[in-house]
């Protein structure tokens, strides 16, 4: 069968991905990207709470993964962060200031890549540095360095949909990361992906977090991912959701594959699990009462 690849003249090597053994520890303390959420509680229409007084602090620096049951209000409670929707009670603040909306501190990767259709992978990535008011010449070197560092050089020049479903994430992350945000959310961004390039999605971000240290909240339903990714593992409750546990990720760093087998892996997962699959019950019989 002809893949998409020849049709375009290109293969695509193992090259273009960094290399996975490199290790990925931040290289820089970082003294910004302090997120603190307090009290916060959601409410849409009047009627229907999603989130329910919640309050965390994410430290500078840090990868913090939301893990909960379908439907509990974990991207909602992201989105107070991003500034897409303002919390009914309570607040939000990044770096000692209360956000109200969107702003260039914070880089957003969607589950669902969003990427313009009509514009080249170089032009997505080049389009917050020019919103950014950066010259055209400066926004085309940022793009260029971070497609690099997604490993999609042959392909700054195609358009997205010649771009497989992983090659799109990554992207996406290049884009939210073109203007060098103290606060980098995501929103399940790899839920759509198989597998393996699943595995190898959660390994290039953590270079790339090792090359920013840029604090990371990854939202996520999935209990691996986030004990391979996250220093800690916020889970919450079925809606309305609240913040249940806050559980300290063991391993060190850099991650590795081998380290699913490690014990400190092992209990960490036990306990997300048990706490998923108790949430996950109390929704369903919730539901069943509706």
């Amino acid at each position: 069968m002809t893949t998409i690849d020849e049709v375009l003249g290109l293969e695509q090597k193992t090259e273009e991905l960094p290399p996975l053994g490199r290790p990925h520890v931040k290289k820089h303390p970082t003294e910004t990207g302090l997120v603190e959420i307090e009290n916060v509680s959601v409410e849409f229409g009047g009627q229907v709470r999603v989130v329910e007084d919640a309050s965390l602090t994410v430290n500078p620096g840090e990868f913090i993964c939301l893990l909960g049951p379908s439907g509990c209000g974990k991207s909602t409670l992201m989105n107070c962060v991003a500034g897409f929707v303002r919390p009914s009670m309570g607040s939000v603040k990044v770096d000692g200031e209360e956000i109200f909306k969107p702003g260039q501190d914070r880089g957003m990767v969607f589950q669902h890549h969003s990427l313009f259709p009509w514009k080249t992978v170089k032009e997505n990535v080049a389009f917050g540095p020019l919103m950014a008011k950066k010259g055209r010449t400066e926004a085309e070197s940022i793009a260029r360095t971070l497609i690099n560092m997604v490993g999609l050089s042959a392909y700054e020049n195609r358009f997205p949909n010649v771009l497989s479903g992983g090659m799109k994430q990554r992207v996406g992350i290049a884009r939210a990361l073109a203007n060098y945000p103290n606060v980098l959310l995501m929103d399940e961004p790899f839920g759509a992906l198989d597998a393996q390039t699943r595995s190898m999605m959660q390994e290039n971000l953590l270079q790339i977090w090792g090359e920013f240290g840029t604090t990371v909240i990854f939202v996520t339903h999935d209990i691996d991912e986030a004990v391979f990714l996250a220093d800690r593992v916020v889970v919450m409750s079925a809606s309305p959701g609240r913040l249940i546990a806050d559980i300290p990720v063991g391993l060190p760093r850099p991650r590795t594959a081998e380290m699913v087998l490690d014990s400190v892996y092992v209990e960490t997962k036990r306990m997300c699990m048990e706490y998923i699959r108790s949430e996950s019950l109390r929704a369903f019989a919730k539901q069943s009462m509706h």
